[in-house]
């Protein structure tokens, strides 16, 4: 399961030239290096992202337990 904090403090590292790691954690992996590339979109994808945290979190949870359920049901 994926944590929100834990997503958080991947997002707050950004401010240290790291942007993207966030993405990479939920599992977003061509938009994550498209932001550690241009370093967040030049911010302004970084600052929207701080709003959309929360869904691509519960989304990649949500994403675990359905291929969780397929496999124990095609067992």
């Amino acid at each position: 399961m994926k944590s929100g904090p834990v997503a958080f403090l991947l997002w707050l590292l950004c401010l240290v030239g790291f942007c993207g790691l966030h993405r990479f954690y939920t599992g977003r992996i061509w938009t994550g290096l498209l932001w550690l590339f241009t370093l967040g979109l030049l911010g302004i994808g970084q600052i929207i992202d701080l709003f959309l945290l929360p869904s691509m979190v519960r989304q990649a949870n949500l994403e675990r337990r359905v291929e969780t359920m397929e496999a124990t049901r095609l067992r």
